[in-house]
């Protein structure tokens, strides 16, 4: 792609980013001029090293850079179709990577081991900053020594996006010319070598390089290929991006938090690697970016710890979201493109132009933004005094295509999606009238991966519970008066939220008699050769739940009314939801509660964890074939669902309380079993959680059955179900698996 330089650091400009040199408050300069002349940072470095074998994580940020190194070296046990050597270098600014695959010269499989090592470079990581003469942004990175036990080949690199490098991890192996062909490997002094590409833009470069230490013969160059002897090999991985201006703990957290520093020092340091003014990041590696969904989940559960007020994460959380909101149907972005794969996301479309886009195709996201709004402009006091000048912000400074418009404009544009996707339902309740996927879209909610719905074309949460919520807060916020007319939003987003609550469930119900569910429960651990016991003895009576998703075709294309797979959505609603309709409210507690209290097979709960999906029940074998113990959103544990879920259910406990002046107290209340059967599951639920903190920060994770009990186990290093791409590997730390530092077990109800 032709390019003059100016146009695309115009077009930076246009998004938000600075072209000058950079200006970070609280820093001072030292050695003007200098081609070094970092500026010195008035805090110390955050430092943070993670391990999750075969995956070692190390993250370094200070005021000039932040970083992520990833070092993956097979264990005894691993796949090796899966698992290899290899090196990763991510960057929050541009949603930027580099990585470095590598195979043993010798050709035995499994090994070559490769491990970062504390230096006099960099314990283990050390920081890197560079101006060019005349360039506009200094290069910045990191470094560090990386050592191999045998002599080794780099063999496949990929610089540039994060989005390309996880085009190949998790694409099947997809690499493209325009990125790949435009690597230049070169030999360096000292017997060292070089990789560099200049991105699309003609303007950002990425580097890595490589220089052997004492005793090494050095990197050999060789079509295409680096060439290692074995030993150690200093590091070094920068580009020339502009960077984010990062949230220190003090400034991520409020006043009353700040014991956390101390207290939860690992997952406080991550929350800061993953917080921004300009916006917070889902994850670490493979979502160092902005995801609605993520970001606005994290928020409400994270909600007691952050910090308020302009410069606050939870205004950088909101501001995010409004930014980016579909200026013509008020539709939320679940994820955005930048840097590298935005140039090349338009050159597809035949344009010539840097210009971050957004992806609008889910369909839970836009309900998560009245929520927060509301958690924050009215049940906030800060947030009720910063309202007016919040919403107020001219909007286009990040997206330009929401130029001229105002955060509060593209708020009511929001709500108004909200209330005329709900119409047709208030109107007649009909399934036809249910928030469907859309059109051509496989994915459509937080399960967006390929099987995560079980081909279910109206999700389970969004319908039974996130619409609902976001009628019933934007009928407080337009009493609050903040919407851009006065509609009588107030009185009509509740009526309509009453028959959203009190209609949908009925759609979703499944009752499996004793009998069969204890005879589905028993064949299904047979098909998956489960090692453990089938726990049907477990099942005393009828089981219910209520279906992950409806109009399914399986695999011989047969129309499934329902996707009968017991899930942990339920949380949505108990989180989100005080629903008055009593006996459905009664009954939907008590089945939450008995399926969490049951061990898997015959229900969701492991030693692991609790599972977010659970195929025994169902009739299908396709969904036993594909909701595994290696699949995204199969037979595995999300921490974020954990935390909701006992967060949920600490507030029906809680509804259980009489208080002066509150809602009546619900009938479930005074159901002896019930309420036991809540509060019993309140705990199992807590002492899983308690017994399993060292996943806690982590995106996701697997298990399997040995000694008697499930062990805690990296989905990465297990396989995917076939025809689901590569294996997906889990973010060692993922911003709304830090909720934890806000929800905490209430002894009240042990």
């Amino acid at each position: 792609m032709k390019s003059t330089g100016l146009k695309e650091l115009w077009l930076l400009g246009l998004l938000g980013v600075s072209t000058a040199n950079p200006v970070i408050s609280g820093l001072t300069s030292d050695k003007p001029g200098s081609s070094n002349n970092a500026l010195t940072c008035n805090d110390p470095p955050v430092t943070l090293s993670l391990s999750d074998p075969p995956y070692n994580n190390y993250f370094y940020s200070d005021c000039n850079v932040a970083a992520q190194a990833v070092v993956t070296s097979p264990l005894p046990s691993s796949n090796l179709s899966i698992i290899s050597p290899r090196l990763i270098v991510a960057w929050p600014a541009g949603d930027s990577g580099v990585c470095a695959f590598f195979e043993p010269q010798n050709g035995a499989n499994g090994s070559l081991a490769i491990e970062l090592v504390n230096s006099t470079v960099g314990e283990p990581l050390a920081p890197l900053y560079h101006r060019e003469s005349g360039s506009k942004n200094p290069s910045v990175g990191v470094k560090g020594v990386l050592h191999f036990n045998s002599s080794a080949t780099l063999t496949v690199p990929i610089l540039g996006s994060i989005r390309a490098i996880r085009d190949f991890t998790e694409g099947g192996s997809i690499l493209r010319p325009e990125f790949q062909d435009s690597i230049q490997f070169n030999s360096l002094p000292g017997r060292g070598a070089s990789l560099q590409r200049t991105w699309l833009d003609n303007v950002t470069f990425t580097a890595l390089n490589f220089t052997p230490m004492s005793g090494c013969d050095g990197v050999t160059v060789d079509n295409g290929k680096l060439k290692f002897d074995a030993g150690k090999y200093e590091f070094s991985a920068e580009l020339n991006y502009p960077q984010l201006t990062q949230l220190n703990s003090s400034e991520v957290l409020n006043s009353s938090s700040q014991g956390l520093i101390q207290q939860q020092s690992d997952n406080t340091k991550a929350l800061t690697f993953l917080s921004y003014s300009e916006k917070l990041l889902a994850g670490a590696w493979r979502f160092l970016t902005y995801f609605g969904r993520d970001s606005m989940i994290a928020a409400l559960l994270l909600d007691p710890v952050l910090s308020y007020g302009p410069g606050g994460s939870m205004e950088a959380v909101i501001g995010a979201v409004l930014e980016r909101v579909n200026r013509d149907d008020g539709s939320v972005c679940h994820e955005e493109v930048i840097g590298d794969y935005a140039t090349w996301t338009n050159m597809q479309e035949n344009k010539t132009s840097t210009a971050m886009s957004c992806d609008y195709k889910m369909v839970d996201t836009e309900f998560f933004l009245p929520v927060l709004m509301q958690r924050y402009f009215v049940d906030n006091k800060v947030g009720r005094n910063r309202c007016p000048a919040f919403l107020n912000t001219s909007a286009g400074s990040i997206n330009p295509a929401n130029k001229n418009l105002t955060w509060r404009q593209l708020a009511t544009t929001n709500a108004e999606r909200v209330l005329r996707l709900a119409n047709p339902f208030v109107q007649m309740q009909i399934k036809d009238n249910l928030i469907h996927l859309k059109k051509d879209q496989p994915v459509g909610n937080w399960r967006d991966s390929t099987y995560g719905l079980g081909a279910g074309r109206i999700p389970f949460d969004v319908n039974t519970s996130l619409m609902p919520a976001a009628l019933r807060s934007v009928a407080a916020l337009a009493r609050a008066g903040v919407y851009t007319h006065e509609l009588d939003w107030g009185r009509l987003a509740d009526e309509y939220a009453q028959v959203w609550e009190d209609k949908t469930l009925q759609f979703f119900e499944i009752q499996i008699s004793q009998e069969t569910a204890v005879q589905r429960v028993a064949e299904y651990a047979k098909t998956i050769d489960f090692a453990g016991p089938n726990q049907a003895d477990s099942i005393d009576r009828d089981v219910n739940f209520y279906a992950l998703a409806l109009d399914s075709p399986n695999m011989n294309h047969n129309f499934l009314p329902k996707v009968q797979v017991m899930h942990t959505d339920d949380c949505f609603r108990h989180f989100l939801l005080n629903t008055t309709n009593q006996s459905q409210l009664t009954s939907f507690i008590n089945q939450t509660a008995s399926n969490i209290r049951r061990t898997f097979p015959a229900g969701l709960m492991t030693d692991a964890g609790m599972i977010v999906a659970n195929p025994a029940f169902g009739d299908e074998p396709v969904h036993a074939r594909n909701f595994t113990n290696g699949a995204y959103h199969g037979t595995v544990i999300w921490s974020w669902p954990l935390s909701m879920m006992a967060k949920g259910l600490e507030k029906q406990l809680d509804r259980c309380v009489e208080k002066s002046g509150s809602e009546a107290v619900p009938e479930f209340c005074h159901d002896t079993f019930v309420h036991d059967n809540l509060k019993k599951a309140y705990n199992v639920l807590w002492d899983s959680i308690e017994a399993n903190t060292k996943q806690l920060g982590n995106e996701v994770w697997s298990w399997t059955y040995r000694d008697g009990k499930f062990n805690p186990t990296p989905l990465g290093i297990l396989p995917a179900p076939p025809g689901s791409g590569g294996q997906t590997e889990s973010n060692i730390r993922q911003l709304w698996s830090l909720t934890f530092l806000a929800v905490r077990r209430n002894e009240a109800f042990k």
